[in-house]
């Protein structure tokens, strides 16, 4: 594909380059025989573009007929053979755009359990990326044509048009697809797209992005199993910054690479801030895993203000307002102290139980 398209495109500079060089010499050569320079370059012009208005001084010796007939000859065929060189890149640019859009249709309809991503944003380009890299086969739906283009650079199956738009959906796979993602920075076309991939597929798994914590109630009832609010979880992650340093330090900084490799064994780290009246609260480490039926396994336990105990005995209490740190099963559904949750969820675990009625 690449050099279909720059043998063209090299044509075409080449033809350009030649014209040029030869529109040099010629002004040059009737320069050295006395004209100006403006009258040079008109008669050039003239005679490259076979205008034909006639000589703009006569060309009554051998030396400027020679000049003449060779600027014709040369300048004429020079323009002759840019002109076909720019039909002939346009056409192929053409030819290769349409090849290529029925190429990526053919493997959209191919594709079976794969992942609809809607934007292809700063949060959409790092999911895509995130999926792609741990074989998650995918889709991308994009309005902006430049970010189109930069989703296929990156080596995305990618379709222009509105997510929002039954067809557009139809077109990325939404009725054969396991999930899909809406991860437009506007909450009323999430919600949109949220209602009408549910309509199309009862079965679909949604996760959508939301800006507005008042959003979330609203794309749950459109029909989302999962509602992410980036800037409540960036909010959280400053928070057990500031509360919990060391931590921070000693696990946050490699949470990349040990999730990445964690990922690969089918794992997950997570994070849980124990409050008050919490599943986790108030218990033993050994009491923790024993209600969770060991579903996961503590790493460390930090109390506030203290340093980080990641050499745990089974009889370490987890105070209230201690950040604990738990490797999970990827998938797993874990029940503790009533509450249950999955892979993902766990940090819900640490927020306080209702009173039961």
């Amino acid at each position: 594909m690449r050099n279909t398209v720059s043998a063209p495109l090299r044509n075409l500079v080449g033809g350009i380059a030649f014209v040029l060089l030869v529109s040099a010499a010629a002004i040059a050569a009737y320069m050295l025989h006395g004209w100006s320079f403006s009258d040079a370059l008109y008669f050039t012009i003239l005679t490259v573009f076979t205008v034909g208005y006639g000589e703009v001084r006569p060309i009554d010796t051998e030396q400027l007929r020679f000049v003449t007939m060779s600027l014709i000859v040369l300048g004429c065929s020079g323009t002759i053979f840019v002109t076909g060189a720019l039909v002939q890149f346009i056409t192929f640019n053409q030819i290769n755009e349409i090849l290529g859009g029925r190429r990526m249709k053919s493997q959209i309809d191919e594709l079976r359990g794969h992942v609809i991503v809607c934007g292809f944003g700063r949060i959409g380009s790092m999911l895509a990326n995130e999926l792609k890299a741990g074989g998650q086969r995918l889709v991308i739906l994009e309005r902006s044509e430049a970010r189109h283009a930069q989703a296929q650079a990156q080596g995305h199956l990618s379709l222009v048009g509105d997510a929002t738009e039954e067809e557009t959906l139809r077109l990325a796979g939404i009725d054969r697809a396991h999930a899909l993602a809406t991860v437009l920075p506007d909450d009323a076309a999430n919600v949109f797209i949220t209602l009408t991939a549910r309509s199309l597929n009862a079965s679909l798994v949604i996760i959508a992005r939301g800006e507005a914590p008042a959003t979330e109630s609203k794309l749950l009832q459109a029909g989302a199993n999962r509602v992410v609010l980036p800037t409540a979880i960036g909010a959280e992650r400053i928070a057990e910054i500031i509360m919990f340093p060391t931590l921070s330090k000693s696990i946050r900084n490699s949470e990349r690479e040990a999730s990445a490799s964690l990922r690969k064994l089918g794992l997950e780290l997570e994070m849980v801030i124990a409050e008050p009246g919490s599943a986790f609260a108030g218990l033993t480490v050994a009491e923790i895993e024993q209600q969770a039926a060991h579903g996961f396994l503590v790493l460390a336990v930090q109390a506030p203000g203290s340093e980080p105990v990641d050499e745990l005995r089974p009889q370490v209490r987890v105070r209230p307002g201690s950040g604990v740190t738990v490797v999970v099963r990827s998938g797993h559904e874990v029940v503790l102290g009533g509450f249950r949750a999955s892979a993902g969820q766990l940090a819900q675990a640490g927020q306080a139980l209702p009173e039961p009625r």
